[in-house]
């Protein structure tokens, strides 16, 4: 069993660690707010959204999503269009240093967290491609324990994530470092949009 959970530990480490839009976007929450509590929206959507792909993922996805590509075509068209609004949102964001600079509202961060975790092609291929076939070759409590190291270390992930943004966040007094975060969040959004798109023509 612990080899199950070793395994499931590096392996979500492995494919959470990269810089992608879901990891840029909750720092970037992190940084944009000046308390935690308010950042909650989006750790908590992100990690939810994650263990479902996970569930998703342990569970057999993978060979519905093989059976039907034209669902894959429908994911990734999706996908890029809430990327590249996101990354227009973002790129217009302000820090959150006085009222009139607002940082993005609970719902906005909900509604943004779910679509760059669930409506990014990358994190779904990834996510139930790896875990679903490593997660095949266990059964039972060895299936159980591997799939919960996963769920755990997201969930631990996007928590250390957003309070390490608010401490950056927190010695930017001035926002300037967080405007020029922002303009670089919206960059690499655009970039793996771009990379969807290119995938979306080479494919299909």
């Amino acid at each position: 069993m612990i080899q199950a959970m070793l395994h499931g530990i590096l392996l979500a480490v492995g494919l959470i660690l990269p810089l992608g839009a879901q990891n840029v976007f909750v720092f970037n929450q992190g940084a944009n707010h000046k308390s935690m509590k308010k950042t909650l929206p989006v750790i908590i959507t992100a990690a939810l959204c994650d263990t479902l792909l996970i569930l998703m993922a342990v569970l057999g996805v993978t060979l519905f999503l093989n059976t039907f590509p034209e669902l894959k075509l429908v994911i990734y068209t999706i996908g890029l269009f809430f990327l590249l609004y996101m990354a227009y949102s973002i790129w217009h964001e302000q820090p959150n240093k006085d009222k009139e600079a607002e940082a993005m509202s609970p719902k906005k961060q909900i509604g943004f967290a779910m679509s760059v975790s669930l409506l990014n092609p990358h994190a779904i291929m990834d996510t139930i491609g790896v875990i679903g076939t490593s997660a095949s070759t266990y059964t039972g409590e060895l299936k159980i324990a591997f799939t919960l190291a996963c769920i755990t270390v997201s969930w631990c992930w996007f928590i250390g994530l957003a309070y390490f943004g608010k401490i950056v966040g927190a010695m930017d007094e001035e926002g300037k470092f967080i405007i020029i975060l922002n303009k670089i969040s919206s960059i690499i959004i655009i970039v793996v949009a771009c990379i969807i798109l290119k995938n979306i023509i080479i494919t299909f």
